[in-house]
């Protein structure tokens, strides 16, 4: 397996993957080195190798992680290394009855938690982020728009 420097063209991407399972280990740990610039662990298996170097030719190819899912994975690396547990964030459970306060543009908003759901406006709401969506105009993280999380635990999660 000749490994070039990129990968340009995304169109022979799907066939130099496929050509992965011809290659011999030997071709598979000598595209490893010219990949990620050091030898592989004898250890690591055939099948592990071909996934590692079809990811990168993806990558390359494609892009690779966004820089803030970078970050989180370096901090749970880290926090691996140091010996920490990966503590979940506390989890703000509503109860029924509960009202939620938020001002808006000049305004104050009152949702009330319901047994199931929310109530706004007189209306009744499956979701926190349908009300925000009511209040806003726009999508939001109703637990993020009420402050239930902060933005950092938010992009954590996933969501925008």
């Amino acid at each position: 397996m000749k490994r070039r420097a990129q990968v340009l063209n995304r169109d022979a991407l799907p066939a130099e993957i496929a050509g992965l399972s011809k290659a011999s280990t030997k071709d598979l740990r000598e595209g490893w080195k010219a990949m990620f610039g050091k030898a592989p662990s004898r250890d690591i298996r055939r099948s592990f190798l071909m996934r590692a170097i079809a990811y990168r030719l993806q990558e390359e190819a494609f892009g690779g992680l966004k820089p803030s899912t970078q970050r989180l994975l370096a901090e749970f690396a880290n926090d691996g290394a140091n010996g920490s547990a990966f503590a979940a964030a506390p989890s703000r459970i509503l109860q029924p009855g509960v009202l939620l306060v938020r001002e808006w543009r000049g305004m104050s908003h009152q949702v009330s938690v319901l047994e199931k759901g929310f109530s706004f406006g007189g209306k009744r709401y499956r979701s926190l982020s349908e009300v925000a969506r009511e209040i806003t105009g726009t999508r939001w993280s109703g637990p993020l728009f009420f402050g239930l999380k902060r933005a950092q635990e938010e992009s954590r999660d996933g969501t925008p």
